[in-house]
């Protein structure tokens, strides 16, 4: 038997079997010196306990949305984060189209809330400057986060109003003019519709608390698991 040990620097490729067929020559990058500082950082900023994952894969069983992501569920975007493999946990389906049903923590029997690592990678692909594969989802997340800021709760027109916005300079800067009327004239038959359902509301909502809201927020800048 060889004494010999790996060298730490070194890239292994390594196949999942465990992806679905159509997948199966796919290739994940096994990096151990990033694996092990990607992991803990993931862990860290999501609270979840990523190394207990033995890929039982129950989450991927009971995912919603496993048919929509080419194959990555939730355990294979674990298994990618073990590997330190950030380029493909930076750059696939479920990244930005998991529901956060919680369905995965549910089933998981070492309680691993898949939804909390997805939020974390999220917020760590716009610190890495890295493109979503959905920007409309990102929009949606940042034009959330802020509207909480502002308003200490979220409001509907405050919300739609930055994630349109944000949608159509995105689809000007890539010359998408059809795009932006397509969404304008889409958007105001659906707002006209739920107007007259009076399930939309043409007023801010506000919190009392939204001034203690901006001051933690304030006081934990800088802090990653924010």
């Amino acid at each position: 038997m060889s004494n010999s040990t790996p060298d730490i620097n070194t890239t292994y490729s390594t196949p999942l079997d465990v992806i679905q067929p159509e997948r199966q020559n796919d290739i994940f990058l096994f990096k151990p010196r990033q694996a092990h500082e990607f992991t803990n950082a993931v862990m860290k900023r999501s609270g979840q306990p990523l190394t207990a994952c033995y890929q039982c894969r129950r989450c991927a069983a009971g995912c919603p949305v496993n048919q929509e992501t080419n194959g990555v569920t939730p355990n294979i975007l674990i298994r990618m984060v073990l590997l330190g493999d950030e380029n493909n946990a930076f750059s696939n389906d479920l990244l930005w189209k998991c529901l956060s049903c919680n369905t995965c923590g549910t089933r998981c029997p070492n309680n691993i809330n898949t939804g909390r690592i997805v939020e974390s990678l999220k917020k760590m692909t716009k610190e890495a400057g890295v493109k979503p594969l959905i920007p409309q989802v990102m929009h949606f997340h940042t034009s959330c986060y802020n509207d909480s800021l502002r308003w200490g709760r979220v409001s509907e027109m405050g919300l739609m109003g930055e994630y349109e916005i944000r949608n159509m300079v995105g689809n000007i800067k890539q010359k998408r003019f059809k795009a932006i009327f397509d969404e304008i004239s889409y958007q105001a038959k659906f707002a006209y519709r739920m107007l007259k359902l009076h399930r939309l509301h043409l007023y801010f909502h506000t919190s009392r608390g939204r001034i203690e809201i901006k001051r933690l927020l304030r006081r934990s800048a800088g802090k990653k698991w924010i």
